[in-house]
């Protein structure tokens, strides 16, 4: 939260249209922001907060033992053969969410994608389901970030 104040002091920043977005560990850190519990902000929403965050293949185990609600909206992509993080979790985690009411929280499952899928390397892109998983999520990112931060005047 202190990134997010000193991102709203910059001129160069459109300041109420501020979105996290993270990978593996720093996705399991945007799950933690954008929790309705966040340290660091008090009565979080996404006025005061993140606008929203895109989350790719992170590990929700610890989101998952406890009452996860996320403050702002947010979508997540999961790998089904993910090689580092266990996927099922996030699949639990996205389910319990809806049941808890939360409505702007999505999750999109892979088949056949592994960990870093969006890695545009041979070695990861040599995987059908990382190819189909990276167009995909790139057009589906940029979906919601022009869903969730445009201006009303646009």
């Amino acid at each position: 939260y202190g990134a997010l104040a000193w991102l709203r002091t910059r001129d160069d920043v459109i300041k109420d249209r501020i979105a996290l977005q993270g990978w593996s560990n720093g996705a399991m850190a945007a799950l933690a922001i954008l929790d309705h519990e966040a340290p660091g902000i008090s009565a979080p929403n996404p006025e005061r907060g993140f606008r929203g965050a895109l989350i790719f293949y992170p590990g929700c185990r610890v989101q998952l033992a406890k009452d996860y609600r996320p403050y702002a909206p947010a979508l997540m992509f999961v790998a089904s053969n993910d090689e580092e993080v266990a996927p099922l979790p996030c699949n639990q985690l996205a389910e319990r969410v809806k049941a808890r009411g939360v409505n702007d929280f999505e999750m999109v499952w892979y088949d056949g994608a592994t960990h870093a899928f969006d890695d545009p390397g041979k070695r990861r892109q040599s995987v059908a389901g990382n190819r189909h998983a990276l167009s995909d999520s790139m057009v589906r990112s940029e979906q919601f970030v022009q869903q969730r931060l445009r201006s009303s005047n646009q």
